[in-house]
Formats: C-alpha cells, sequence, structure tokens
C-alpha cells in the first residue's frame, strides 16, 4: 500500500502558505502564472492561508480564508483562481471556481473560502 506521511504533505501546505501572496481570479485555467496574469479579471493582493489541518475524508488541506474585497481589473468571467507568489511563480490552479462570476472593471469580487488539499495515499 502506498503511503505518504502527514509531514511531506504538510511541507507542501507550508510552502503554499508562506509564499502564496496572491490570488487571481481568471477567465481560464492557467498552466503558469503568466497566463494566470494574462487570464486575470481580478486580485485580492494579499492572502492569508491558514496551517495545515486534517481533510475530509482523508489527507491534509488548509484553508483559502473567504475574500470580500477583492480588485477586479477586467470585465469578463472568473472561471478558475491562481495563487501565486511575489517572485511570479505559480503555486496553485486547482480548476474551476464553484461557481462562475461575471464581474466588471472597478468592482471589487468576493469568494467564499475554499480549501486546498492532498488526499492519502492508498
Amino acid at each position: 500500500m502506498a503511503y505518504i506521511n502527514d509531514l511531506a504533505f504538510d511541507a507542501a501546505i507550508g510552502y503554499l502558505v508562506t509564499n502564496g501572496t496572491r490570488l487571481h481570479i481568471c477567465s481560464s485555467e492557467p498552466a503558469s502564472a503568466a497566463a494566470a496574469v494574462t487570464a486575470s479579471l481580478g486580485n485580492k493582493a494579499t492572502i492569508t492561508l491558514g496551517a495545515a489541518t486534517d481533510r475530509t475524508p482523508t489527507g491534509r488541506k488548509t484553508v483559502v480564508p473567504a475574500i470580500t474585497d477583492g480588485t477586479v481589473t477586467a470585465t469578463g468571467t472568473a472561471t478558475h483562481y491562481a495563487i501565486i507568489n511575489a517572485g511570479a511563480t505559480i503555486l496553485s490552479a486547482t480548476g474551476a471556481l464553484s461557481a462562475s462570476q461575471a464581474v466588471t472593471s472597478g468592482n471589487t469580487f468576493t469568494l467564499a473560502s475554499f480549501d486546498i488539499g492532498f488526499p492519502d495515499a492508498v
């Protein structure tokens, strides 16, 4: 049976927590930081991710807190997110938002809190 110790997951999550500084809402799923910036419809310039905790049903996770004051910089439909660091390295682009959002430049956006995590090996 495959096994990965929680300490390994916690180290990866810790790197994201320490280095993930900006969340972008994007019009498509980005594969790089440059693609995230190109597809960005807005961002939250400073995010504070939670410490590693247990994930349900298994594994480890961090919580991305709810955002109530994201800045919309372009008009379009946000479908994905990306978390990048100050050096413009993509750290997480895990797929679609729970619901797409139509956004208008100059407004603010909100997102409910969500988890990023690893399931246990099986």
